[in-house]
């Protein structure tokens, strides 16, 4: 065609690639020519999938569960998850392609073009981008100095055109777990002024003992305009499975459905099995896991602190540090991680990915020592001016 290609959508062209997508594609491509790369960029701890949830995936493909299924969800899945809320039915779950469809379908159906969505920052890098794709407009409202709720700004924050308010914790960068007190808060300025409250707890499971997690749904006067959004991803190490869930009234739900039954249908038969037999296993594994990870960001948390201010890190996997001492005249935080990636070897996502600029997220999700040589590797970079 005379020109070039035809034209895209205005609506992709207003979109970034994810920054922790691209960290990880250059990660790998050093790794491919011979470069000892450690990653501190990918939100998934190394533990390997538990095996009753392999061998229920395996059992559900020998039996044949290969076909379509309910788009809403395996109805015994459906009905085990709404169990965990008190008072549902399975009438109150979606079962999603993970929590990333599960925000990206709740935008979809709740905007309206122009329409506004509060987000405290910093924020999960996809959160904006779902909005923007869904013509809605993401609203950033600061959180304080430790990246706590700051509820007086969120109220100040909604407009007549807000539709949402998203809340996230504990909190994809920051590590940050919301107090109550914040939380109860956000709830009521959410009920009075009729929006609704989205909670993505797809770390729910990960707080080290400083905050507990609070489930949002519990604190509001409103309890039909509070959505929960859950993951099997992170807590069950099943990122590759795809399964997502959301918990809500059942007009949202109906609502979700009928979207998806338009774009992906149900979520993977087989692998919904899996998530059910996840759901049957001993408590007493996702403890120790817990564990692991406790001690892991206490070991990560104490070498940045070394190197770096820190606040947050409660719960999840990660340290959002302010980097802000060592960037040089005119340089981002962005420019500091593929300087650390090129000279030091260590990949980590750039705080403007996050709305947080000045900082840097690192996932504490591998090994002690592999997080021993990272912080090494960092420390002489950083002294050597990089």
């Amino acid at each position: 065609m005379n020109g070039g290609d035809p034209p895209f959508a205005q609506r992709i062209a207003q979109v970034s690639e994810s920054h922790t997508t691209r960290i990880f594609t250059r990660a790998q491509q050093m790794r491919a020519r011979g470069r000892d790369i450690i990653s501190l960029a990918v939100g998934e701890p190394d533990f390997d999938t538990p095996a009753p949830i392999l061998h229920a995936t395996a059992r559900a493909l020998a039996d044949g569960r290969t076909r379509y299924g309910p788009v809403a969800g395996e109805p015994g899945l459906r009905e085990r998850l709404a169990a965990g809320f008190e008072g549902f039915s399975a009438d109150r779950i979606l079962v999603t392609n993970g929590a990333k469809q599960a925000l990206f379908s709740l935008f979809q159906v709740l905007c309206d073009s122009g329409d506004e969505v509060i987000l405290p920052r910093p924020c999960w890098v996809s959160f904006t981008e779902q909005i923007q794709l869904a013509g809605a407009r993401p609203v950033l409202v600061d959180t304080d100095a430790g990246f706590q709720l700051d509820p007086d700004r969120i109220a100040k924050a909604v407009t007549p055109r807000t539709r949402a308010i998203l809340i996230n914790s504990p909190n994809n960068p920051t590590g940050a777990v919301y107090g109550a007190d914040a939380l109860a808060a956000v709830a009521a300025i959410a009920a009075e002024q009729r929006v609704w409250l989205i909670a993505d707890e797809a770390y729910h499971v990960f707080t080290y003992g400083d905050r507990p997690h609070v489930p949002v749904l519990g604190l509001s006067p409103a309890p039909d305009g509070v959505i929960t959004v859950r993951s099997f991803s992170k807590q069950f190490n099943m990122t590759g499975f795809r399964i997502g869930y959301v918990a809500a009234a059942p007009s949202v739900i109906q609502a979700l459905t009928r979207l998806q039954s338009h774009t992906t249908g149900n979520v993977c038969t087989f692998a919904q099995y899996g998530a059910l037999a996840a759901l049957e296993m001993d408590p007493a594994l996702i403890d120790r896991r817990r564990v692991a990870l406790r001690r892991r960001r206490d070991l990560a948390l104490g070498l940045a602190r070394a190197l770096f201010t820190c606040a947050g890190a409660q719960g999840a996997f990660y340290i959002f540090a302010d980097v802000s001492a060592h960037l040089r005249a005119g340089q981002s935080s962005a420019d500091l991680a593929l300087r650390l990636l090129d000279a030091a070897g260590v990949a980590v996502v750039p705080g403007e990915a996050f709305h947080g600029p000045g900082h840097i997220r690192i996932s504490y999700g591998c090994d002690s020592a592999t997080l021993g040589r990272a912080f090494a590797r960092i420390k002489e970079g950083i002294k050597e001016g990089l």
